[in-house]
């Protein structure tokens, strides 16, 4: 390489490096550097000159998913720029390789953690966010013992010692939405209607929240799932008849928008039927009308709106990369902390191994995030995490109008729902008890 094209190298940025696709994703090996800059991008760079660990990020950068998935990768690049430029992890660099899972779940997402694992060699890779594509790469991760971090709040009922689990589980993001609807400041609501998308999450979740309220001698005042991309529901009728006084909707996806214009074509308000939807944060709410989406609640672990000198420097970091129209939300703080996490168990067990760094996780793995300290559950490779609810207020953001006192310890396998099943990865990992069926 002559003078010149070194110099031609050393100007490029992380966007740079994009543009080219997704192999020139095998970023700069950054050397000594200030925030937020790269270097170059890697593949122009002899593998002599580099010392770096090579990672995967693996989400849906085209099609219906990438809404909200593209914005998890840009995080992660923006963690693994931050700890390079801090020297990166026992002395080495990381080097990260992003593949397109193109939104198809069961095609695509396990052909590329496989390319990951057996080509690639990462170490690690931070991934899915959806619970068709966790659960189809699930089995390739099992077979190569590889490392899958999952940011996205999900509907429990699995384990595996291949994934830890970052996002909310229902104990944490669920339970206590429907305990605040029941309390005073909820509105002492009793006739709580479920919709959902119709897919295993949604289904899962709804027969959590059924038996939940069973126990408290509360039938559900309705229940019905829409498949995705249906724009013409034919729903209104239903809801109506059932006369509820909630509404929780685990919708996914672009058909929020098709739920939410119903919705105000019937002039509800959030005051009369409060809705509280479980997959919308601040990036949904850039692709939903203002008009129709006022007063909508949400339950989350983490808001943009968090009032933290944390959280407010991190926003800070990522608007000034990504520009001032982006937001953050639950998963894309998640994704960030799930990439600081690893460093922490790889530095406590000095290395890179999947099994070293997994055996770190049994000591107690913690990182002071944006939205507080998050811990990784020994016993489950789950995170301790808070619960907030939320309510769009100015600005497309969420007012935080209530929140647990501390964070909640992950369950999941709530045993109303799952009897006999747990999971204790220190002494055995997972006992399974009956089984118990989903309906499709």
């Amino acid at each position: 390489m002559t003078k010149n094209e070194n110099a031609v190298t050393s100007e490029l940025t992380r966007r740079d490096c994009l543009k080219r696709g997704t192999s020139a994703f095998a970023l700069a090996s950054m050397r000594t550097l200030a925030p937020l800059v790269f270097a170059g991008c890697a593949d122009l760079i002899p593998s002599s000159e580099r010392n770096a660990v090579k990672v995967g990020l693996l989400h849906s950068q085209t099609g219906q998913s990438a809404m909200s998935e593209m914005s998890l990768r840009d995080i992660e690049l923006m963690a693994i720029e931050e700890i390079n430029a801090g020297g990166g992890i026992l002395g080495t660099q990381i080097e990260p390789v992003a593949e397109d899972g193109g939104s198809r779940a069961t095609s695509v997402f396990p052909k590329k953690a496989k390319k990951l694992l057996s080509e690639n060699k990462v170490a690690v890779v931070f991934g899915g966010g959806t619970t068709a594509s966790r659960k189809a790469i699930l089995p390739v991760f099992e077979e190569s013992n590889g490392l899958l971090f999952y940011p996205a709040p999900y509907e429990g009922n699995e384990s595996s010692k291949n994934i830890v689990y970052t996002g909310s589980t229902p104990n944490q993001q669920i339970l206590p939405a429907i305990d605040w609807l029941l309390s005073v400041a909820g509105g002492s609501r009793k006739q709580i209607y479920l919709i959902g998308s119709d897919s295993v999450s949604s289904r899962t979740t709804n027969l959590i929240v059924k038996k939940y309220l069973q126990d408290k001698s509360m039938p559900v005042a309705g229940e019905t799932y829409i498949p995705f991309r249906q724009q013409n529901w034919g729903i209104l009728q239903d809801i109506e008849k059932a006369a509820p006084d909630a509404i929780l909707s685990t919708i996914n996806g672009e058909s929020n928008e098709s739920l939410y214009h119903l919705l105000a074509a019937v002039e509800n308000t959030a005051d009369q039927i409060p809705v509280i939807a479980m997959s919308v944060g601040e990036d949904e709410l850039r692709h939903l009308s203002s008009s129709r989406i006022k007063g909508l609640y949400s339950s989350r672990s983490y808001f943009q709106s968090v009032d933290t000198t944390a959280n407010k420097e991190f926003i800070g970091r990522f608007q000034q990369e990504h520009g001032y129209d982006r937001v953050t939300d639950d998963s894309i703080e998640a994704a960030y902390s799930s990439v600081y996490l690893w460093k922490a168990a790889v530095e406590k067990s000095g290395s890179f191994d999947v099994d070293k760094v997994r055996e770190a996780f049994r000591s107690g793995i913690t990182f002071d995030g944006p939205s507080g300290e998050l811990k990784i559950d020994p016993k489950t490779q789950h995170t301790f995490k808070r619960f907030r609810l939320g309510r769009v207020g100015k600005k497309q953001q969420f007012d935080i109008v209530h929140q647990s006192a501390e964070n909640i310890a992950p369950d999941p396998y709530p045993q109303s729902v799952f009897p006999g099943w747990s999971c204790d990865w220190t002494n055995g990992g997972v006992t399974k008890g009956a089984e118990v069926k989903i309906e499709s």
